[in-house]
């Protein structure tokens, strides 16, 4: 008897190929014929990047529109981003961004935001949009608000959009921007410029400064300034403060005027002579004079205008003082020279500011 052979080893079929993974959806919105903007009662906000966008810049707008709120804690704004084209957008850094939208969210929004981009395209080299930003920007709605952060200014220029008006970049492509667009009323000592529908900042964090301002135009200070809080920035830093253009930043030993400023803060309602803010320092007048240009960016007597002038709006919006009370409070003295600051600051009397705001759901309804 022959010894037993071994069995033979069962044939296997090889193994099915693992189906190929599917597709990732579109960038674009692909639910083709979705709503770009999904939620009516929020402002719709688009922010219209471009290749070489700065992420920073971007991010401002979805995280300070993005955490505004009511009293009763529901979102005041809907952010979405948006390009020319949806896909893959190339940014100043190692990363870029996959934006979802193309200019279809242009036609939705009743905020636009316009961001710089590193890469210098025909907007910033001939004064010239590229004919695919023109298409885009042609779907904005006639009454949109439109906004720039940094360099942003040169499309929302090269779109005629700001002839004629107000404006700013940052400093250092202010000669540049004056001889693309000599139409344009270029400022190149504001952070920023409010000229009602359209509106432009300066660099990178006065975009913070815009956002907020927008906000508190749209809502009032209570709700601006809970963004700030939450974002833990500055509440307010008025549009006509100075960019702080080749200015040092002073010793770390030297003195500061921030005692004074203080100081100054808890007694607007007084009457403030310069004299006395100097000597809450210990030093002379023209020194304090001269340090406090050099950290504020304007004198003592502009920055105490402008804190009154902010005091004053926040008494308006959050209170039913009588207009002459909050003369006297923010530290006017009188109705009549309250109303000629507000005037000249935000172009509307206290009692067209304060209806305004009340109507639009701002400041103490908010």
């Amino acid at each position: 008897m022959s010894p037993a052979q071994p069995a033979p080893a069962p044939v296997t079929a090889p193994a099915p190929a693992p189906a190929p993974a599917p597709a990732p959806p579109a960038a674009t919105a692909a639910h083709a014929g979705a709503p770009v903007f999904r939620h009516p009662e929020r402002h719709p906000v688009a922010v219209f990047v471009r290749h070489g966008m700065l992420p920073i810049e971007m991010g401002i707008a979805h995280r300070l529109f993005g955490r505004a709120r009511s009293a009763a804690g529901k979102p005041l704004y809907e952010v979405v981003t948006c390009a020319v084209t949806p896909g893959e957008v190339r940014t100043d850094a190692d990363v870029s961004v996959n934006v979802r939208h193309g200019p279809e969210a242009l036609a939705g929004a009743r905020t636009v935001i316009v961001p710089a981009s590193h890469e210098a395209d025909e907007a910033y080299t001939r004064g010239r949009l590229p004919a695919e930003v023109a298409a885009a920007l042609g779907r904005v709605r006639p009454g949109t608000r439109l906004a720039s952060i940094c360099t942003g200014a040169f499309v929302l220029a090269a779109a005629g959009l700001l002839d004629g008006r107000p404006a700013t970049t940052h400093w250092t492509s202010g000669d540049r921007f004056r001889a693309l667009f000599p139409k344009v009323r270029f400022d190149a000592d504001v952070l920023y410029v409010d000229d009602g529908e359209v509106l432009t900042s300066a660099g990178v964090a006065s975009g913070i400064d815009l956002c907020l301002h927008m906000i508190r135009r749209d809502h009032g200070s209570a709700v601006a300034n809970d963004v700030a809080r939450r974002t833990v920035v500055p509440p307010h830093r008025d549009g006509g403060q100075a960019q702080f253009i080749r200015r040092p930043v002073p010793e770390p030993a030297a003195s500061t005027t921030a005692k004074a400023r203080a100081w100054a803060l808890a007694r607007l309602h007084e009457p403030l002579a310069l004299r006395d803010l100097a000597a809450c320092e210990s030093m002379s007048v023209r020194t304090f004079t001269r340090r406090f240009r050099e950290e504020v960016g304007m004198s003592p007597g502009q920055w105490l205008t402008v804190q009154r002038v902010e005091r004053a709006r926040q008494l308006l919006e959050d209170t039913d003082l009588a207009v002459d009370r909050i003369a006297a409070d923010a530290g006017f003295g009188t109705a009549a020279s309250l109303r000629q600051h507000m005037q000249t600051a935000l172009g509307v009397s206290p009692s067209t500011y304060r209806r305004t705001f009340r109507a639009e759901g701002g400041g103490a309804a908010a």
